[in-house]
């Protein structure tokens, strides 16, 4: 039957669509809609006063909901474990919430529970920290609960045990994970004769040994108000919180013990830092029964307030970094090798780390292992493209803007600043900073810290299958994984009964 002169015929009709909606996807894919330009950023100042004691109190007001958030830490993390008991700082940071002198741990958690608030205690590297959100409803009854966990907490022996047990619990999971090994050991290696090369979780040995007068020493050594920092974000007027704070933390009086930070600085000048990696080292982790293997290269790099920080982001965030990264389009789009291809950057109080992370089924492993340090060779000797370097600078100024919405946010970043000596006006200046940041600049810091010669090299897998190609990128070690011991200085247990050599 013919058409009415507005259709088509019934079959051509048919392709017309098919034919329409081709031209359409085509349409979509090689012309993206325009995208505007990322809105301004501004990041409010908080005001900033210090206690008589010492204690540096941040206020940012934020009105917009009635919520407030304050969020405390101490400038001593993980990197401030005594020698032999990595997970110290760990287990003290989650136990501020279990009892006090004045509340058992149900009690707390009771309290906050009834009011719709959330707690939140735990450590990073360089700091431990303990946050309070709720309704400013209950405004005062946020820094009651906050200060009593600070300054009083308990740690009692019921419930040491309790989280000691949760520990070893996660750990012993851990020990059998491939991805936790590889970057546990990625990190012991990189990290060899610094404050930070150990776990930050400890390991099941330490954590068996570690006592509440570990617990208590580890408090009183760093848990003091010039140590600390409480930022409080939300509904509430400056002087208010200020008073707030004074009331409730004002009494805490200082101990004289040295800071975090200076400690740290002291072991790096005592030679802490004399392992610097001068030769390419190579670890394997061996997992007969893996059908996988993690991958993971990389090098020791930059303090968070490294004047390389913003190049190598950048950096970073072409090789590895979330949305678009040549890691992934090669490992993935072109190969087909991995579901997911990243590198990281991170970057603490005197040193980071660089690392590019994927995993492979076994037969691909020294394929891919080819490909990450070709990407990072071609990223070290080659300059960025103009549509690369514009690319990572508008993730990376959207990205900030997402991470600022909440209080909780808010706080984050700039207890991150504080903890790092950055000025307080940092991430007002970060979307210009970015914007002026050349290619030339970016592949200048890169070639500093991103060297092939001197990469750390872990992989975790069935040894067996790729040793004998594994031999031409030097000299490499196999441990079993059932013999791993991180916190060994050749991160190896001796053989021994029931252990298989």
């Amino acid at each position: 039957m013919k058409s009415d002169g507005n259709l088509c015929w019934p079959v051509t009709r048919f392709y017309c669509g098919v034919l329409f909606l081709a031209l359409a996807t085509v349409s979509a894919v090689d012309f993206p809609p325009t995208v505007p330009p990322p809105r301004a950023f501004q990041m409010p100042l908080p005001a900033v006063h210090v206690l008589p004691n010492g204690m540096r109190v941040a206020v940012i007001e934020r009105h917009g909901l009635p919520i407030i958030t304050l969020h405390f830490v101490v400038r001593a993390g993980a990197e401030a474990d005594p020698p032999n008991l990595p997970g110290t700082a760990q287990l003290a940071a989650g136990l501020l919430n279990q009892g006090t002198a004045q509340r058992t741990a149900q009690e707390i958690a009771q309290t906050i529970d009834h009011v719709g608030g959330t707690i939140n205690t735990g450590a990073d590297w360089d700091n431990s920290f303990a946050e309070i959100s709720l309704l400013t409803d209950h405004t005062e009854l946020a820094f009651d609960l906050l200060s009593d966990m600070v300054l009083h907490p308990a740690f009692a022996p019921l419930e040491i045990e309790r989280q000691r047990k949760q520990t070893l619990s996660a750990l012993a999971v851990a020990q059998n994970d491939p991805a936790y090994i590889a970057d546990a050991v990625f990190d012991r290696l990189t990290f060899a004769g610094t404050p930070y090369g150990h776990p930050p979780d400890g390991t099941a040995e330490a954590v068996r040994r570690i006592t509440g007068k570990d617990i208590r020493e580890f408090y009183l050594q760093n848990y003091h108000p010039s140590n600390s920092i409480l930022v409080i974000v939300g509904d509430i007027h400056a002087d208010e919180a200020d008073n707030l704070a004074s009331k409730f933390f004002a009494g805490w009086q200082q101990d004289g013990q040295p800071s975090s930070a200076q400690r740290t600085a002291n072991a790096i000048s005592q030679g802490g830092d004399a392992e610097a990696l001068i030769a390419r080292r190579i670890v394997v982790i061996d997992k007969p029964d893996a059908v996988q293997t993690e991958i993971r290269i990389g090098n020791r790099a930059i303090s968070r307030n490294s004047a390389d920080y913003l190049a190598l982001t950048v950096a970073n965030q072409i090789l590895g970094g979330p949305a678009t990264n040549r890691l992934y389009k090669a490992l993935r789009t072109d190969h087909g090798l991995t579901y997911s291809a990243s590198s990281e950057l991170d970057c603490y109080r005197t040193l980071g780390s660089w690392e590019g992370k994927t995993f492979t089924r076994t037969a691909e492993t020294m394929k891919s292992v080819h490909l990450v340090l070709d990407q990072m060779k071609r990223l070290r000797d080659h300059s960025i493209s103009g549509g690369e370097l514009q690319t990572a600078q508008s993730y990376l100024t959207g990205h900030l803007a997402l991470e600022v919405e909440s209080s909780e946010g808010i706080a984050t970043q700039m207890l991150n600043l504080m903890v790092y000596d950055l000025p307080l006006d940092y991430w007002n200046h970060f979307p210009e900073d970015l914007r002026t940041l050349q290619a030339e600049e970016v592949l200048n810091a890169t070639r500093r810290y991103l060297d092939p010669a001197r990469d750390v090299i872990v992989l975790v897998g069935n040894a067996a299958a790729f040793s004998g190609e594994l031999k031409k990128l030097g000299e490499f070690r196999v441990i079993p994984i059932q013999r791993v011991e991180l916190d060994s200085p050749d991160l190896e247990r001796p053989a021994g009964p029931g252990v298989k050599p």
